[in-house]
């Protein structure tokens, strides 16, 4: 178990997907660019069989946004995209209505 005091040094903000695209030679990550209020970064997810690039546009979902950095097949991977997994579903976590870019989530 961790402490509440260790979760709370977990950063979660709303970011918007602006833009998603195929990671060349990859059968399972997409790249994302995210509005997460004032400044845009970059994710990678391993999602591509789940999602297609044109659903996740222009839509919010919940993003930890103080991890260290990490390389993907090449490309940086700056956030992280929350989902919950059941199985063979993946569903990404999104707020009930929208909210501002880079709004905490407590």
């Amino acid at each position: 178990m961790i402490s509440f005091k260790d979760f709370k040094k977990i950063e979660m903000r709303v970011g918007t997907v602006e833009e998603v695209l195929e990671i060349p030679n990859s059968k399972n990550l997409l790249k994302f660019q995210v509005d997460i209020g004032g400044s845009i970064k970059q994710a990678i997810a391993g999602i591509k069989g789940y999602y297609k690039p044109e659903e996740l546009e222009g839509k919010q979902f919940i993003f930890v946004t103080n991890l260290e950095p990490a390389k993907l097949m090449g490309e940086l991977s700056e956030i992280m995209i929350l989902a919950a997994v059941e199985g063979n579903k993946v569903v990404l976590i999104k707020p009930e209505k929208e909210i501002s870019n880079g709004a905490i989530v407590e």
